[in-house]
């Protein structure tokens, strides 16, 4: 069943004592905007979080894997084993520049995703030295953390380009899916600490409708006033709640562009007035995860 709507999406996720992205030109630091101390974390970081949940989880063929070392490699696979890039979910969601460039081989991802970045000002904990062994000796480096950050990244599906990667209602309710799922099986030593907590699908009416980064309308707060002061304090999600008060206005606003509003919401994050987003009734959809 292919897209008939177009979706935007909202998705709030947090980093504790860990490294949520890290910038391997600056020694692996957490990324960050230093002139506001926000933490940002690439595109690209939520899509490997994805890919590896459709392959390692999932058990579904993807194009962008470890199995092969390029674009190439990866096509002649799929020649080999008589499959079509389209066939990969990773495709068809958020496309793909394959070998094939003669034959029109640059598929544009209905999916796409901004960066995201923290809600709040983040403080890195100082750096600790960490000690490698090898069978030739030992590797010395540096492991850099944040001690907390509320991540948010907002998306969008585009019905129209979906046409072209025949992109199915069923590959986005697997979206879903791994969006709430995959960021807590990323077990690594510099992973583990990291929970969704907020997954908005906001389905549109029709392939010509949008919406603007829902993003701006999230305000971090907190009754603990030395915290409040100075939301860089963050340690937990105990310290602070989301006023969604503009975000509640704004859909408002654009309600008759709303068809359905898929949500999850974990229950440790404190969001007051989060059912009112529900302006109508049937917009609620609760995902089942």
């Amino acid at each position: 069943m292919m897209i008939n709507n177009n979706s935007e999406i909202l998705f709030l996720y947090d980093a504790q004592m860990c490294n949520p992205n890290g910038d391997m030109d600056n020694e692996n630091k957490p990324r960050m905007d230093y002139a506001t101390s926000t933490n940002l974390v690439s595109d690209v970081r939520l899509k490997r979080y994805l890919r590896d949940y459709f392959e390692e989880v999932k058990e579904q063929e993807i194009f962008i894997t470890n199995k092969a070392k390029d674009a190439d490699e990866r096509s002649k696979q799929l020649k080999d084993g008589g499959k079509e890039h389209r066939d990969l979910i990773d495709v068809r969601l958020f496309g793909a520049v394959t070998a094939e460039k003669d034959k029109g081989g640059h598929f544009t991802g209905p999916v796409q995703f901004n960066w995201g970045y923290s809600l709040h000002p983040v403080e890195i904990v100082d750096s600790s030295t960490i000690t490698s062994s090898f069978s030739g000796g030992q590797g010395i480096g540096q492991d850099y953390r944040v001690y907390y950050s509320l991540i948010a990244f907002s998306g969008s599906i585009n019905a129209n380009t979906s046409v072209e990667t025949k992109l199915t209602e069923e590959d986005i309710q697997l979206l879903d899916e791994a969006m709430i799922m995959a960021i807590p099986l990323a077990r690594t030593r510099t992973k583990i600490g990291q929970y969704p907590r907020l997954y908005l699908r906001i389905e549109l009416n029709g392939k010509d409708k949008f919406l603007k980064d829902l993003r701006n309308m999230i305000k971090v707060k907190s009754s603990d006033s030395r915290i409040a002061e100075n939301l860089s304090l963050i340690r937990k999600p105990e310290d602070y709640e989301l006023d969604i008060s503009a975000l509640i206005n704004y859909l408002n606003q654009n309600k008759d562009k709303i068809n359905i509003i898929h949500y999850w919401k974990d229950e440790e994050i404190s969001i007051p007035d989060f059912d009112k987003i529900f302006i109508q009734e049937d917009w609620k959809h609760k995902l089942p995860y």
